[in-house]
This record gives structure tokens, C-alpha cells and sequence, in this order.
């Protein structure tokens, strides 16, 4: 099992590197070897070559200059995606796939094109929010928090169900985006730490969907999650 993080030092917002190291605990526990490699500017790396890859959320800012350098991994990145290969790109990383980034200011930036989807940030604007969602591919509800200034449109294959908090969109009921085993979500927390179950399946998509997950070490990941998703639920139940 070999895990590619890319751009771990400028894409790092909220802990996300946590993500990785919760991946690679998982794996290590289910008897399989594991390596991780991370990578940034200046590196070449050879995204074929990795069972899972790894990209977190940055600054407005750094995502510009991230976007930069990305576009030598366009047609690898495609490949994987087309291939089933797994990866998880987690705040706005995965606004760098689309077709175009429009900032506050009107300037206008390339994206990878890799779908068809575009992005608009909101000038002096954040949003933020709590959340919960859904998914078809797990019966479990996800949680964690939303903290951004864009908003997408063009989005066919959303990756979750809103049931609290923000979508791709104002108003929107989807979030994120799924093609294959591409995950592309605005959802931090980090993500994989406070969703056991969704790192279960991730673990078993990165091996092997015949590999056996052992999942014991998660207990206080598993409470913290239903602690987490039951007061969540209290604040739905009476908004």
C-alpha cells in the first residue's frame, strides 16, 4: 500500500495531514505494509505509481500558487481517476480539478479541466458551518465542519447529501463531488478522523475491496464520532 500526500506543507489547513496518518495507522493494523511519501514543489512525482493520493485544503492564496505547479500532474491525475485508483482531495483542493477559479477581485484562473465544474469566490465573504451528511455508499452520516468563500457550479456526480449545513452552492442539497474513487470534499474535521466508518471504507477501496479491516483500535474515534452526531442532531431537531 503506498500513499502519495501532495503539497503536505502548503496545503495543511485545519490538521488536515491527519487524514494520511489515520490512513496509514488502519492499514498498518490490517497486516498490511504501508509507505507514505510526501511530496511538494520541486518533486516529481509519478501519481501511477500510488495506491491512494492525498491533497488538503489551503489559503485562497496558496491554492493559486498550488494551482501553478499542479498542472504537470493533469493527464496522471486523469489516468488514476479513470483507473479506480483512490484519492481524497479535501477543502479546496478539489476546486483545482475544475475548469475555472474565479477570485473575489474578477481575476480569472485555469483549472486542471478534469471536470466540468466552476468555482466563484465570494468577496469579503466566509461561510461556515457545522454539518451532517449522507451518502449512498455508506450507511453511516458524516460529520465535521465547513469553512469556505466559493461557491460551484456544474457538479452531475455530488459526492454527499446535505442534511445540516453547506453544499456546493447557496441552497444547495449536494456537496463535494464523486467520479470512481475520486473524493473531492469541502467537509474538514479532519475528515477521516472524525468519520471512522468513512476511513473503513477508504481503507478497504485503497486495499482491496476482498481485504479484511481491522477497525479495533477505533474505539475513542468511533464515541467521538457519535457524540459528535448526536448533538448535531439535537441542533437540527430543534432549529
Amino acid at each position: 500500500m503506498k500513499i502519495l500526500h501532495l503539497y503536505h506543507d502548503i496545503m495543511n489547513l485545519y490538521g488536515e495531514y491527519a487524514n494520511v496518518k489515520a490512513l496509514e495507522r488502519i492499514i498498518l493494523n490490517s497486516g498490511s505494509d504501508c509507505s507514505v511519501d510526501k511530496m511538494s514543489f520541486g518533486d516529481n512525482a509519478i501519481p501511477e505509481n500510488y495506491d491512494f493520493i492525498y491533497i488538503g485544503s489551503g489559503t485562497e492564496r496558496n491554492q493559486k500558487v498550488v494551482l501553478k505547479d499542479i498542472r504537470k500532474y493533469k493527464v496522471s491525475l486523469n489516468k488514476c481517476i479513470d483507473s479506480g485508483k483512490v484519492l481524497l482531495f479535501t477543502g479546496n483542493s478539489f476546486e483545482m480539478l475544475g475548469k475555472t477559479i474565479t477570485d473575489a477581485k474578477g481575476n480569472s484562473f485555469e483549472g486542471l479541466g478534469i471536470f466540468d465544474f466552476t468555482v466563484t469566490e465570494q468577496d469579503k465573504t466566509r461561510n461556515t458551518s457545522d454539518a451532517v451528511f449522507s451518502a449512498g455508499f455508506i450507511d453511516k452520516e458524516l460529520v465535521g465542519f465547513i469553512n469556505k468563500c466559493s461557491e460551484i457550479e456544474g457538479i452531475d456526480t455530488p459526492l454527499f447529501n446535505v442534511e445540516m449545513g453547506l453544499g456546493n452552492k447557496k441552497n444547495d442539497s449536494s456537496e463535494g463531488i464523486r467520479l470512481n474513487n475520486f473524493f473531492g470534499t469541502h467537509l474538514t474535521g479532519p475528515i477521516l478522523i472524525k468519520n471512522p466508518y468513512f476511513l473503513e471504507y477508504i481503507a478497504k477501496l485503497s486495499i482491496g475491496n476482498d481485504a479484511e479491516i481491522n477497525a479495533s483500535h477505533l474505539g475513542f474515534e468511533r464515541s467521538g464520532y457519535e457524540v459528535t452526531l448526536r448533538e448535531l442532531k439535537k441542533r437540527m431537531n430543534n432549529s
